[in-house]
């Protein structure tokens, strides 16, 4: 699933006829609004399938018809996840970037200077969080936008700037001194 993003959920069943309630997880669906195809995880395994009509319920909710698939065969694709190839998404500019392809980049603080490469990025399921190592120490930043002064594409670099007092936390070699004098 490397090469391949996740770009959202099937709900629950519409209508009788096979039709299919999705959601996009995505800031611009209208993107997505011609879609001639999609790969959907059917046990750990993306298959392809022929998306024969779409159209919108409402901003980020879409009702599929999937070519080939009857009431029956949807009701087993009813909570699966829908995906598409990396080569589909729409490029971004400026400080706006996807969370793969920032992995690896330098990420340099404000204050701090260099602290370490970004390794990746976890999803806690309110807010992600970018991983970065630093000399095999782990710093968490949270993915939010205020934070991400610069991104610099060519020179593979993030520049940020992190609440105060958060890479203290993990640079800091302080250690209590919990004897009793």
């Amino acid at each position: 699933m490397k090469d391949y993003f996740f770009l959202g959920t099937i709900n629950k069943l519409h209508g009788y006829k096979g039709e299919l309630l999705a959601y996009l997880d995505t800031d611009e669906p209208s993107k997505y609004a011609s879609l001639e195809s999609i790969f959907i995880d059917t046990d750990g395994e993306l298959l392809p399938y022929i998306i024969e009509n779409l159209r919108f319920k409402d901003e980020n909710n879409i009702i599929l018809k999937l070519s080939g698939v009857d009431v029956e065969e949807a009701k087993y694709l009813v909570k699966s996840s829908m995906y598409l190839p990396l080569s589909m998404l729409p490029p971004l500019t400026g400080n706006n970037f996807y969370y793969h392809e920032v992995i690896g980049f330098q990420v340099i603080d404000k204050q701090h200077g260099y602290i370490g490469n970004c390794s990746g990025f976890l999803d806690t399921g309110k807010q992600a969080v970018m991983q970065i190592d630093f000399n095999g120490k782990e710093i968490l930043l949270p993915a939010v936008d205020d934070f991400f002064e610069t991104v610099d594409r060519e020179n593979k670099t993030l520049e940020i700037i992190a609440p105060d007092g958060l890479i203290d936390l993990y640079l800091s070699d302080n250690k209590e001194d919990n004897s009793k004098e």
